[in-house]
């Protein structure tokens, strides 16, 4: 799931007209998303590397015990071209989908994460450009908002879910098991996965390895856990 939100910055030209009213030695230039679509591919290689130390991951500073910290496994902060300006896009990984309420609470913990913790740190890292630098400013006093994107449905973020499926106990012939673990991924409107996996079932050399392919689709006793996370503390 994908979070738009906008982006505004101050432009300071390595040759400012000084006569030029719109320009303020202390501020620079005001720059909002359409102005920032030139520079979009030195945003986007600045965020990238400023979130390498943290792994990128803004949810490891999320310390409640709710329901929004069961459902959404990572947030990742990026910029994206999206109607028609550059806007900053969080990148939102879950393993249940968000109401609304929910929705609300991880949008205000992230608000908090742009205004004064990691965003913070961000709009004082210059940006060079070809013709200046840049001070990008992910939250604004006046009209944040956090927009969900349309693209991006709770619908089909449920759809990319693997099912889960039950080995142990279970009868053991392959063909019995990639049968079921089919009909799960059809049941589940991802088609085009269970043949995927079966074309991938019937090259495969052994039957463990066609009980690996088959739970990398459904999630089996033999799918990886996911790695926990590392709590390094407040992102500033």
């Amino acid at each position: 799931m994908k979070f738009y939100s906008p982006l505004t910055a101050e432009f300071f030209p390595d040759e400012p007209d000084r006569e030029d009213e719109s320009y303020n030695e202390y501020e620079g230039y005001p720059m909002d998303g359409h102005d920032l679509l030139q520079y979009a591919d030195a945003v986007d290689e600045a965020v990238k590397k400023d979130i390498v130390d943290f792994d990128g991951d803004l949810m490891q500073y999320y310390h409640e015990d709710d329901s929004v910290r069961s459902k959404v496994v990572s947030a990742v902060p990026s910029v994206e071209i999206h109607g028609n300006k550059l806007c900053g896009c969080l990148n939102v990984e879950l393993q249940g989908s968000l109401n609304e309420g929910e929705q609300a609470v991880l949008c205000d913990y992230i608000s908090g994460q742009y205004s004064d913790g990691w965003g913070e740190g961000f709009e004082q890292r210059d940006i060079r450009v070809e013709d200046g630098t840049l001070a990008v400013h992910f939250w604004q006093e006046d009209g944040f908002k956090m927009t969900p994107s349309f693209e991006n449905t709770q619908e089909q973020v449920q759809m990319t879910r693997r099912p889960k499926m039950q080995l142990i106990g279970q009868d053991g012939n392959i063909f019995a098991i990639m049968g079921r673990a089919s009909r799960l991924l059809k049941s589940a409107g991802q088609s085009d996965k269970a043949k995927e996996m079966c074309g991938r079932v019937m090259a495969s050399k052994s039957y463990n390895a066609a009980l690996t392919i088959v739970s990398e689709y459904v999630e089996t006793e033999l799918s990886p856990k996911p790695t926990p996370k590392r709590d390094r503390g407040d992102a500033r």
